[in-house]
């Protein structure tokens, strides 16, 4: 796989051995085992795959170049590059300017725009009526577009099934940057829909079953579907894709469960005219952190944390499996971390910011997973390990780590 220029400072000495490590020891990605890194009174439970995936270090390598190839210029990004506040706090130092939120909210107006000015296209891609807009202006999009390859395979999918009639219900979050991109381009081919998860999904399985109205379903996913849509001709055919950071098993979930309300609408024997398989839109990068996380999940640590940003979809998501058996903090950066007793977290179904009490367990050795989301720099779980060695005495230092770092033990 293609390697990318990232600045140094988003590296780490502890973690890029680590993956450096496992890539050797694991070329085939086979072993879903946590890395244990032992600092004598601390124990670290790494992720086997984490941080950094494909997408992001390539929109982080085109951004910065943007920035070295356009001096003087005003430089704009259409929405966040990636959901990571310490990359577009990088960038923002470095003058660039952000046009939209991330809810697609106007921060600058495409008035002040001109075709003088550069715009980054962020990872998640952007709505097609954006993208125009701007090169009617004249501005070159494709020059500096980060989007993702594995979200524009998402596309080409979408492109396909709609060609052949297939209504497309998206998996995803409605008001996210790259399932807003999806959408635009699902709608050009065909009708589109999005359901947030199994229980909108069923909520729309009534429906397509007829068991409820055009205004219903009008009023129920009201800003979710693409104009025109007539719930008595456009439930005929469906085929399921994804936002690429959703938890992949659920998206699997999903796409079973509608195979069977066309069954049953339709016959199993005549399931082919009336269902596509997509199953391959799953990102491989979020497919590899999610099974390390279940690898994670088989430890006997005694907490975890998860670091990224706090509208992070993937990263979210790493939370709510290993919520299920650990006590989790979801951080965006060691800054969280007050003292040895009190943690500032993110709880993300609810939106809201909370502070935890004695979060670290009084025992030693103490037993803590680390991961992170794919946009997350691995230089932040550096600094988390780092914050949490600082309140013990006898820590490994970090050369004595780096010495052993060949001999590691997997749990």
């Amino acid at each position: 796989m293609k390697t990318f220029n990232v600045p140094e400072f988003y590296r780490s000495p502890i973690i890029s051995a680590v993956k450096t490590y496992r890539k050797t020891q694991d070329p085939r990605k086979k072993d879903n085992s946590p890395t244990i890194l032992d600092f004598g009174p601390v124990k670290y439970y790494i992720a086997r795959h984490f941080g950094f995936c494909y997408g992001v270090e390539n929109a982080i390598e085109i951004a910065f170049k943007a920035l070295d190839e356009n001096p003087g210029k005003r430089i704009f990004l259409l929405s966040q590059m990636i959901h990571n506040p310490e990359v577009n706090k990088d960038l923002t130092e470095r003058g660039v300017l952000f046009l939209q939120d991330t809810h697609g909210e106007q921060l600058i107006p495409f008035d002040t725009v001109t075709a003088n000015d550069v715009v980054i296209i962020p990872a998640f891609g952007a709505p097609l009526n954006i993208l125009e807009l701007l090169e009617k202006k004249g501005i070159q999009t494709e020059k500096y577009n980060t989007t993702c390859p594995f979200v524009e395979r998402v596309w080409k999918k979408s492109e396909q099934i709609g060609k052949t009639n297939h209504t497309i219900i998206i998996h995803g979050k409605y008001n996210h940057e790259e399932t807003r991109s999806t959408f635009s381009r699902s709608s050009v081919h065909s009708k589109a829909v999005v359901v947030r998860d199994l229980e909108e999904a069923k909520v729309l399985a009534s429906f397509i079953l007829e068991n409820k109205s055009q205004a219903d379903f009008e009023k129920t996913f009201s800003g979710k579907f693409s104009e025109g849509f007539d719930i008595k001709k456009d439930f005929e055919k469906v085929g399921v894709i994804n936002q690429t950071t959703m938890l992949a098993s659920e998206t699997e979930e999903i796409a079973n469960y509608f195979k069977s309300v066309m069954e049953e609408k339709y016959s199993v024997s005549e399931i082919k005219n009336h269902f596509a398989d997509t199953h391959d839109t799953l990102c491989y990068a979020t497919n590899e952190n999610q099974d390390a996380t279940y690898g994670l999940m088989k430890s006997d640590a005694d907490l975890a944390i998860v670091i990224g940003g706090y509208n992070s979809s993937n990263t979210s998501h790493l939370v709510e499996l290993l919520e299920k058996k650990f006590p989790t903090y979801f951080i965006s950066s060691a800054k969280e971390i007050e003292s040895n007793t009190r943690i500032h977290h993110f709880d993300y179904p609810n939106k809201k910011h909370l502070s935890t009490e004695n979060f670290l367990p009084s025992q030693t050795p103490l037993k803590i997973i680390i991961t992170s989301g794919a946009s997350c720099p691995d230089s932040l779980l550096d600094e988390v390990m780092h914050k949490i060695n600082s309140y013990y005495s006898g820590v490994k230092s970090v050369q004595e780590m780096l010495s052993v770092i060949s001999t590691i033990h997997l749990s």
